[in-house]
């Protein structure tokens, strides 16, 4: 999946995105996936079953037709059935994974489009955030079926890096906190942490990209290697005021960046206005929107600044997916008068279970 292209040109791709108009962004997408020769076998095997004409959608909102679409689906479904004929056979590029952590995997394939897609938005936050190109990473994060290991070699041929990288498998610690092996869950919490210390105590590293979890264990551990860190970047599901507060007292010389997303849609973070006590995130449209719906009523959008579900949608020309509901929850946010969507912000964890511990991630 790696995509070499300069910086400048990937910023004119999110431009240019950003200047779509949604409507007509939605009527391409599906008039794509329905085509009758061209469009993707799992659509066209439910078209008679929707009870509507799905060509003959206008807007955007009126996806709402589609209710929401269950990724568990995904557990068994053929990946390539969702990616339209039109992409020539046989496909070419990887199969990546999400939900492992909370049951068997949900898979997809990522087609040459979608990898752009993914590597523009993804450059695009490192910029926004305030990272600088050229500089020395320590990359500790899952890889392997993860879509967010493909950072390692972006930051290297994109952003012109050194990059170190530790593998962290967060499917094993949260099987470990379910069992409630809670031992043997610190003994590889610290078997991450020390791989951390090594690098950061030997070699000069300027930005580590990691979880919110793994920081703070860090920060625990040696807030002296924090300290001296230019920035960190994070990934994950969960990174709370409170934690953006202690790392950014831990780090306060070093710029903050987050991202906020799965394997199948992804959103970069904008810096915080007010010091932590907000922090919003911005998905890459149109290729995916993110709206905060009613816990009650997924179709109900609620008010700027008031709590939901978070609701996304994938509108990439090679992957349909309309009004997913993601685990998590978070405040409506309005990003600014000139983008084109809504934003997110604070997300944290729909519900905390047993079933569904955090872990590392």
């Amino acid at each position: 999946m790696l995509v070499k292209m300069r910086t400048e040109t990937l910023r004119a791709l999110t431009d240019g995105w950003l200047a779509q108009d949604l409507d007509a962004w939605t009527r391409h997408v599906l008039r794509r996936h329905f085509d009758p020769e061209g469009g993707s076998a799992y659509w066209l095997k439910q078209r008679s079953d929707l009870g509507f004409d799905p060509l003959e959608i206008s807007r955007y909102d009126e996806l709402s037709t589609f209710g929401s679409f269950d990724l568990a689906l995904l557990r068994d479904l053929d990946p390539a059935d969702l990616v339209p004929r039109s992409v020539p056979r046989p496909l070419r590029g990887r199969v990546f994974e999400s939900g492992g952590t909370t049951g068997r995997p949900c898979r997809v394939f990522y087609t040459e489009a979608m990898a752009l897609q993914w590597t523009a938005w993804h450059q695009r936050g490192r910029e926004t955030a305030g990272f600088e190109p050229g500089r020395v990473w320590l990359d500790a994060g899952p890889s392997g079926p993860h879509v967010v290991g493909q950072e390692l070699n972006h930051l290297a041929e994109i952003f012109g890096s050194t990059v170190y990288a530790i593998d962290l498998d967060p499917r094993w610690i949260k099987t470990l906190i379910r069992g409630g092996r809670l031992a043997e869950m610190q003994e590889y919490v610290d078997h991450v942490t020390d791989q951390i210390v090594d690098v950061l105590g030997t070699r000069p590293v300027d930005y580590l990209r990691t979880t919110p979890a793994t920081v703070q264990a860090l920060i625990n551990r040696r807030p002296d290697l924090v300290a001296a860190l230019r920035g960190v970047a994070l990934g994950g599901t969960q990174f709370t005021p409170d934690a953006y507060r202690k790392l950014a007292a831990a780090m306060p010389n070093g710029v903050i960046g987050t991202t906020y997303g799965n394997t199948f849609g992804n959103g970069y973070g904008l810096p915080s206005p007010d010091g932590g006590a907000t922090l919003p995130y911005v998905p890459g449209f149109p290729h995916t929107t993110m709206a905060v719906v009613d816990k009650d009523d997924p179709m109900r959008v609620v008010e700027y600044g008031e709590v939901g579900r978070v609701r996304l949608t994938v509108l990439q020309e090679d992957l349909f997916l309309p009004n997913v509901l993601e685990r998590d929850q978070a405040i409506r946010h309005r990003a600014s008068p000139d983008w084109p969507c809504d934003g997110v912000a604070n997300v944290q964890p729909l519900q905390v279970s047993a079933d569904r511990p955090e872990g590392l991630y």
